[in-house]
């Protein structure tokens, strides 16, 4: 039985040549990887891409897809408030998730909440996601590689069974290893008027409120 996903092994081969799985991702394919967290599942930041991901998952438009992005400045389009902008020189890159009003519809539709019109943003710590964000040029979609509901992947093998479950024929697996157990990335609302924790992971709000001190929000996860 041949395997779904096609697999790089990055342990054994840490420079290995990301040229295929860039080209794939960029023809509206899908790639799992390791990030700070857990196992990731995305593609281009394109209507394709986010379409591809979300049918995969089973994963409707209006719950859109985070975006991993290569820095602040690749993304100055969207609403930076001085609250996100110190965020983000503080955490980033790492587990926090800003969600920012996006005026000019930077992000498609799956990545951007058409309803609320934002969209959530992150600058990833793990190094192969981020030679896969600076190999693809731009954001990558972003969502936890599992079944609905179920544990998401935190290893390589992991990883290969879950997108055989998934059905996954034609994806790509960027295999990292097994991660350290980690919660979620922490992910703040910037689009009021203060800054508001809509999920406490990774980062306690107690490590955010040293930043900005009028932060609020629950610590529901």
């Amino acid at each position: 039985m041949t395997r779904a996903a096609r697999t790089l092994d990055l342990q054994a081969h840490p420079e290995a040549d990301l040229t295929d799985v860039v080209e794939h991702a960029r023809s509206g394919g899908v790639v799992a990887y390791p990030t700070e967290t857990v196992y990731g599942l995305g593609g281009a930041c394109t209507a394709a891409g986010a379409r591809a991901v979300g049918a995969l998952k089973g994963r409707s438009e209006d719950k859109p897809l985070i975006a991993l992005v290569p820095s602040i400045e690749s993304v100055e389009g969207l609403g930076w408030t001085d609250a996100a902008r110190e965020l983000a020189a503080i955490f980033w890159p790492g587990a926090l998730t800003l969600v920012l009003a996006d005026p000019g519809r930077i992000f498609p539709t799956g990545v951007r909440d058409v309803r609320r019109g934002t969209v959530g943003v992150r600058v990833t710590s793990h190094p192969i996601a981020a030679r896969l964000v600076e190999a693809l040029g731009g954001p990558l979609t972003s969502t936890s590689l599992n079944e609905p509901g179920a544990t998401p992947a935190m290893s390589g093998s992991d990883a290969r069974a879950v997108l055989d479950r998934l059905g996954a024929r034609f994806a790509w697996l960027l295999d990292g290893g097994t991660l350290a157990r980690s919660g979620p990335s922490t992910v703040v609302d910037c689009t009021g008027a203060e800054p508001a924790v809509v999920r406490e992971g990774v980062i306690p709000i107690g490590r955010l409120r040293c930043a900005i001190p009028e932060i609020h929000g629950t610590t529901a996860t």
